[in-house]
């Protein structure tokens, strides 16, 4: 079924990276989302009214604002498949993620609102009655909403969507809540004890607890998290396959939105090398990135010297004493200088930010073991904070 919808209504659907192909898969899932919440809310307004149950009405207010949901990402989904312009250079992107925040805070309020009618009820109980068409139409809508859940993971997992991740844990938890409520209503009816209240409690947690994992799932891309380890491996490989380059630091990726990155990082090049050669190797390894990732990227040149055995020996006597302070600290643009009594030795220290200790700390450190190591070297050690994993 999902596969048939997407080959009808997604051309190209293989292409998840272009922007066109997203902004049809989200008009997609929002079409089929307004459609069938519109259709549950109605179904479970009338088996409210039938059975007088503030859980199943809540339920059906609950699947109102997934209608509303789901007209959100539709259009977060087809604002953000704008082309870039003067004033956002870098795209729309970023859209698609808002779309899936505001989905999340959508669910958090429904939560809220059925934690508080519920509340009301406790205090003040009525009674509820059952109704085997009422019972029939929550099931419907288990099924419906669990099918959905399914849909909507099924289409975030083949273009890497927050905001449709969002929306399928929505789904799933709407499948919960009106089992809840669906349970509270047979207990009720065959045991004389009115739950109603209490399962309109258990379903608002459960939504809260959804809608709170959700929105840290569409947060952290907009403010900024660490990209996929994997991806800065490959890209790793991908440029040190080039003979032309020793070494790379300072990875830094950007995210604009799904398929919109950015990334600038160091080569480090052997310093006796033709400038006018290795700045057209540079220029093919960015076109390879854009190529093989769709990521724009700008490559700074660092010239190191690969052929002094003076500075070969310090540099790897200086490494070695910096994984002493911690394993996953890194150096890089390591120089030298040496007069007639001394010599200073000069390099970047990469810090992840799982090292606790500060900067200060860290300097210190380093040049007492340098210090101790060789009386006759002082540091001069700029410290770099590691936004992405470092190459070994």
């Amino acid at each position: 079924m999902i596969n048939l919808l997407v080959k009808t209504f997604v051309k190209d659907a293989g292409n998840v990276q272009d922007p066109q192909v997203r902004q049809r898969y989200g008009t997609l899932s929002g079409a089929v989302g307004i459609f069938l919440n519109l259709l549950l809310s109605a179904g479970k307004m009338i088996a409210g009214l039938i059975t007088g149950s503030i859980a199943i009405t809540a339920d059906a207010f609950n699947n109102l604002t997934d209608a509303g949901s789901s007209v959100v990402t539709l259009v977060g989904f087809r604002m953000a498949g704008k082309q870039a312009d003067d004033d956002h250079p870098f795209g729309h992107g970023r859209i698609e993620y808002l779309s899936g925040l505001a989905v999340s805070v959508v669910i958090l309020l429904v939560g809220l609102e059925l934690a508080k009618s519920s509340v009301e009820k406790i205090i003040h109980p009525e009674p509820v009655e059952f109704s085997w068409l009422s019972a029939g139409i929550l099931i419907a809508a288990i099924c419906v909403k669990l099918w959905m859940s399914y849909f909507n993971r099924s289409l975030s997992r083949r273009i890497g969507s927050a905001a449709m991740a969002a929306t399928a844990t929505d789904s799933l938890s709407d499948a919960v809540a009106t089992s809840a409520v669906l349970l509270s209503a047979i207990i009720g009816k065959f045991t004389g004890v009115n739950i109603d209240a209490w399962a309109g409690i258990l379903v608002a947690l459960f939504i809260l607890r959804a809608g709170w994992g959700a929105a840290k799932d569409t947060l952290n891309p907009l403010l900024g998290q660490s990209p996929d380890p994997e991806l800065v491996r490959d890209i790793e490989r991908t440029v040190l396959a080039h003979p032309q380059v020793v070494g790379i630091h300072d990875m830094i990726i950007h995210d604009y939105g799904p398929g919109r990155s950015m990334m600038s990082l160091h080569a480090e090049v052997p310093a006796g090398s033709d400038i006018m050669e290795v700045h057209d190797e540079i220029d093919a390894i960015e076109r390879e990135l854009k190529a093989k990732y769709r990521i724009d990227a700008s490559i700074h040149m660092d010239p190191i010297v690969t052929g002094d055995e003076t500075i070969s020996k310090a540099r790897k006597m200086v490494s070695e004493l910096v994984r002493e302070v911690d394993p996953a600290m890194t150096i890089h643009d390591f120089r030298m200088t040496s007069g007639p009594r001394h010599r200073n030795l000069i390099f970047d220290v990469v810090v992840p930010y799982s090292v606790k200790s500060t900067d200060d700390e860290v300097r210190r450190e380093i040049e007492r073991k340098i210090r101790s190591a060789d009386p006759n070297s002082f540091a001069v050690i700029q410290i770099d904070r590691a936004y992405t994993q470092e190459p070994g």
